[in-house]
């Protein structure tokens, strides 16, 4: 008897699993991580839209500055922005490399010493007190470029919400233009510029993040209510990151 209702409850993982898509799994990282920082922060944004924070003034913005955000919760994150990109292809080899990078950077540290590194903000703090923050191989880069590879994320899954009958270079071209461009050199550019050549069409990519018997209608709801998650934490990130004073560094 034992063995048939722990077969039935294997049984039962493997269809919730075979449901599941990258986009519903960044939905739950994305619901618990804000849960955690905002009980941490005593940060209530239940009555709050994306819409309204973007007009949030800078003193609005300085009572909700947060002290702590879980590191192995943000890396979790970051990780499934892997999977997704991993849906377009080889053409994003270079973003992938770079996160992937970045990931492994600061869980080297965090492993270091587990008990202080939990939080990011401690290594934000470590860094800038020895003054090595904006240096090359620092941790606090690494963040700087995770937040701008969601940022490249939050913006592809918009445009592709809004635009799913647009050609998928132009969507790929114009959320980089947005989101990574401004702070990229000529070569990461070029690099860029390259990679939109070999991209699949719109209806594949969308067909790939789509779990089996859902249509359109049912993803765009889900990549609505994935960014009305991921803006605010954005927000807090690139405000936390601008009080250190890397917010406006450029790749060299």
């Amino acid at each position: 008897m034992t063995k048939i209702i722990i077969s039935k409850e294997m049984k039962r993982k493997r269809e919730i699993m075979a449901k599941e898509t990258e986009i519903k799994s960044l939905i739950q990282e994305l619901s618990l991580l804000t849960k955690i920082i905002n009980n941490d922060n005593n940060i209530d944004n239940s009555n709050t839209s994306s819409v309204d924070l973007a007009a949030v003034s800078e003193q609005q913005q300085q009572r909700h500055v947060i002290s702590y955000i879980p590191t192995s919760s943000f890396l979790s994150l970051c990780t499934l922005i892997v999977q997704v990109l991993d849906k377009i292809g080889p053409t994003m080899v270079v973003l992938k490399q770079d996160i992937s990078k970045n990931i492994q950077r600061l869980e080297m540290l965090c492993d270091s010493d587990p008990a202080t590194y939990s939080n990011l903000m401690e290594i934000l703090n470590k860094e800038a007190v020895e003054l090595n923050a904006k240096k090359s191989n620092s941790c606090s880069k690494a963040l700087l470029w995770l937040t701008r590879s969601l940022d490249f994320m939050g913006a592809l899954l918009r445009h592709i919400a809004i635009e799913p009958m647009e050609n998928m270079e132009q969507i790929v071209g114009n959320s980089y233009e947005m989101t990574l461009k401004p702070w990229h050199g000529w070569i990461s550019a070029t690099t860029y510029k390259v990679a939109l050549k070999l991209l699949p069409d719109t209806n594949t990519f969308i067909s790939l993040l789509m779990a089996k018997g859902e249509n359109f209608d049912t993803l765009r709801d889900e990549i609505q209510a994935l960014v009305s998650l991921l803006v605010p934490l954005l927000q807090q990130l690139h405000f936390t990151l601008d009080l250190y004073g890397l917010d406006r560094l450029k790749s060299t």
